[in-house]
């Protein structure tokens, strides 16, 4: 009655090597995933492809941050995630912060603008604007510290209509 069965043993033995394996595949996914670079991209598009003077605001929850003229970038310890942009021309705003070169940020009209200050307050004429969002889009991509939120505001100065993201 109390004696051990052969075919037990192997049995316990098969559980606890499964058991193991098990723990080893678990422990190796990462704790959370990858920062949402797609809502991001959604939240950006919603406003860019509007006919509309526009402002949104997405949470960000990662490290670094990258913008282009057709993709959007986020990374940190848990990975990069990169998401492609359907809206036409956005221009990127790059705020001063630590571990960004003075001359990589934005110009600082562009930066009150996208803070909310009317883009005839900011600059003298459309065609200042214009010429600060081409100098902003010609920069290159660089990944810079990520703000907790990004902002994404679309506006129309006489005929020119620039959507800021930054």
């Amino acid at each position: 009655m109390f004696e051990t069965h052969l075919d037990a043993t192997y049995a316990w033995l098969g559980l606890a090597v499964v058991s193991v394996a098990a723990v080893g595949v678990a422990a190796s996914f990462p704790a959370s995933p990858p920062p949402d670079a797609d809502g991001v991209a959604r939240t950006i598009d919603s406003v860019a492809d509007g006919e509309y003077p526009a402002t949104a605001e997405h949470g960000i929850a990662a490290e670094r941050l990258r913008l282009s003229e057709g993709s959007v970038s986020l990374g940190d310890d848990r990975g990069t995630a990169r998401a492609t942009l359907d809206a036409p021309r956005i221009t990127p705003v790059i705020r001063p912060a630590a571990g960004v070169t003075p001359e990589a940020t934005t110009d600082a009209r562009l930066r009150r603008v996208l803070a909310g200050a009317p883009p005839d307050a900011a600059f003298d004429d459309p065609a200042a604007l214009a010429a600060a969002a081409e100098r902003a889009r010609a920069a290159d991509a660089t990944w810079t510290p990520a703000p907790e939120r990004i902002t994404v505001r679309r506006v129309h100065y006489g005929d020119v209509r620039v959507t800021l993201v930054g």
